[in-house]
């Protein structure tokens, strides 16, 4: 989740229905860290191609995300997301009530384990260990993800880009990983996402 995420979509044109409603929502219950517009557009763009397949998310918030992967999909693909938050949880959960398909759970981010392995695993709420006081880095091959699917850890800054030393020993966790083939996407002068694949 990106800070002042929600505040970035006033500028944003038209968009998909289910994620003007989110956006609608995280206002209404004045949440500003739904994920970016371009993060938003890059997770379309990741589930459209694992239509058929199980998607996890940690960190639902307000559902912002988590509707920009369901509108890009079909409905053979299956959602679990997990939130922190009661009330968001809750308020999410409701959001997507049409929607068979896609669960939206109250639990720690750990929980969401219980439902994988998945072929898209979108880490927002914990997973990055971008703060080891906070959590230690999951290990993708402990039911987390199958074999060829796809981890997404979002709200890193461009390795190039000043303050990016701070996340620098998560970034060489996910880049360097022996069992993933990974990388830093540049998606806007100040915001980075890794998308690695299990190789194995």
């Amino acid at each position: 989740m990106a800070v002042g995420g929600n505040s970035a979509y006033a500028d944003v044109g038209v968009l998909p229905p289910l994620v003007d409603s989110a956006v609608e929502l995280a206002a209404s219950l004045g949440f500003d860290h739904s994920c970016a517009p371009e993060q938003g557009q890059l997770l379309s763009v990741l589930a459209r191609g694992w239509r058929g397949g199980r998607i996890g998310e940690t960190g639902t918030g307000c559902g912002v995300g988590l509707a920009w992967m369901v509108e890009a999909s079909d409905p053979t693909t299956s959602f679990v997301s997990i939130e922190l938050d009661e009330e968001r949880a809750s308020a999410a959960a409701e959001l997507f009530s049409d929607h068979a398909r896609v669960r939206v759970e109250h639990g720690d981010w750990r929980e969401l384990v219980e439902h994988g392995p998945f072929d898209l695993l979108v880490l927002d709420g914990g997973g990055k260990g971008k703060d080891p006081s906070v959590d230690s880095p999951l290990d993708p091959a402990a039911g987390w993800l199958a074999v060829g699917g796809t981890v997404v850890l979002d709200d890193f800054t461009p390795a190039d880009s000043p303050g990016a030393a701070e996340h620098d020993a998560a970034r060489r966790h996910w880049l360097d990983h022996p069992l993933l083939h990974a990388t830093e996407i540049r998606l806007s002068p100040t915001l980075a996402t890794i998308v690695a694949v299990r190789i194995r």
